[in-house]
């Protein structure tokens, strides 16, 4: 039996990969392979001929939760894991970079600019057929890699349950609303960053105490949208509906979305009771993201009850919060290091569906997908990145972890092995040492893998 760690494989090149689903994974995993230049790849993207309930956008790789890729510090995990990416020369991460707009210490980006900056780096290259039609079976005589992500179409969700030969797993995931930037009441907000000496990037709401007690009153009693008789919901829990989080005590809200920790109102030199933060979705501050509200409200009950929020009174939405079901497989029973099937080397899987959680986190998967069919069709040998980098950590987590504790996790240092000896007990420090320990591991697998293939 060929171990995990280790695969080699020869197939015919002539036969070109099939990738299904064009979000960030699935165009992350055909950049990769179209970098090889060593077979054609086909994209199956279901837009614009059929939606889900959450997508908008014709456009490949659309951002749907957030605009923000969150820390670009190599202090935090997922800062780190862009360094890597970039190492491995992501289309991902390059087209953040190119849209990025203000948002502190955070890697946001323009929603329109970054897919069509994808989509227009994708389509430029040599060997790739995008095909803009839901597939609705899974071709047995090509490599292919599965990256629907966790909005996956319940015909494919019913494919993908029969190949597994198991029931795919789901969560409910609420996005945030966006509000029109000219509809702020700019006398009752201020710009400002946590601990930040300047001007900030993010327009700030205080709330005073009995404000926050009656938005926290109105959010507890509001109306959400009724789910199917049959849907259970299970939401992951580092993106809670914001009434949810309301609904486990009247100050839960001041420790999570609505903290005032690190900000001063400058109209009165005092930290605020609470605040809401609206994150820029564009350079021209045409939108606001509110922070941390992800919602299953009711349209009309959102209105009602955010326009509560001081500077929000005439707010206009130019997108309500939603709820929508998140797909993803058992991966610790399922698949191998590599994202291939156990019992079908053909078969991938990579992003959100694979169980991690996060923008950065499924683009990565994709690379590696990506990565992976590359060397399966080239006959070299592949040993997936070390579990002390940010990489290896992710795939050792959604391949190794319990099946019955098994949830989406975003990438942090606890999945990491533990740091040798003693370390410094700052937060920041001791990502620095994280992060050295990783890129130089990275460096090294980079370099050997290379010899290799």
């Amino acid at each position: 039996m060929i171990p995990d760690s280790c695969l080699a494989f020869k197939m015919n090149r002539k036969k070109p990969i099939v990738i299904i689903g064009g979000g960030l994974a699935g165009c992350e995993a055909a950049w990769q392979l179209l970098q090889r230049g060593e077979t054609d790849v086909v994209l199956y993207e279901m837009k614009p001929e059929k939606f889900s309930p959450a997508h908008k956008s014709p456009h490949l790789a659309e951002l749907v939760c957030s605009n923000s890729l969150r820390s670009n510090s190599l202090e935090n995990a997922v800062g780190l894991l862009k360094e890597e990416m970039r190492m491995m020369a992501s289309l991902v991460i390059e087209a953040a970079d190119a849209t990025a707009v203000p948002a502190g210490k955070a890697l946001a980006v323009n929603r329109h600019e970054f897919s069509v900056y994808i989509e227009e780096k994708l389509v430029s290259q040599k060997g790739l057929t995008i095909i803009r039609k839901e597939i609705s079976n899974i071709p047995e005589d090509s490599i292919v890699i599965i990256a629907t992500g966790p909005l996956t179409s319940e015909s494919l969700a019913q494919k993908i349950s029969l190949l597994t030969g198991s029931e795919y797993l789901y969560f409910y995931d609420a996005i945030s609303p966006i509000i029109e930037g000219d509809s702020i009441n700019y006398d009752k907000v201020f710009r400002a960053s946590r601990y930040a000496s300047s001007e900030g990037d993010y327009l700030n709401c205080p709330l005073k105490r009995e404000e926050h007690e009656n938005l926290w009153d109105a959010l507890t009693k509001g109306g959400d949208v009724p789910l199917r008789s049959f849907e259970e919901v299970r939401c992951f829990e580092g993106c809670l509906p914001v009434e949810i989080i309301a609904g486990r005590g009247i100050n839960t809200l001041l420790f999570g979305p609505m903290k005032p920790v690190g900000l001063t109102d400058p109209r009165t030199g005092k930290q605020p009771y609470a605040v809401v933060q609206l994150r820029q979705e564009d350079r021209e501050c045409k939108l606001f993201n509110m922070v941390g509200f992800q919602t299953k409200l009711t349209w009309p009950e959102q209105r009602r009850i955010l326009r509560m929020i001081p500077g929000l009174e005439r707010a206009e939405f130019a997108r309500h919060g939603s709820i929508h079901r998140n797909t993803f497989i058992s991966s610790p029973v399922l698949l191998r290091k590599t994202l291939q099937l156990r019992g079908n080397d053909n078969i991938f899987f990579a992003g959100q569906i694979t169980g991690v959680e996060g923008y950065v986190e499924s683009a990565a998967m994709g690379l590696i997908a990506g990565f992976c069919a590359s060397c399966r069709l080239s006959g070299g040998e592949l040993s997936p990145p070390p579990e002390t980098t940010a990489f290896g950590a992710l795939l050792h987590y959604i391949t190794n972890t319990s099946p019955k504790r098994f949830q989406p996790m975003n990438i942090a240092f606890g999945l990491f092995p533990p740091l040798p000896g003693k370390t410094s007990k700052k937060k920041g420090e001791r990502g620095l040492f994280y992060a050295r320990r990783s890129l130089e591991a990275l460096r090294k697998w980079k370099e050997d893998v290379k010899m290799r293939l």
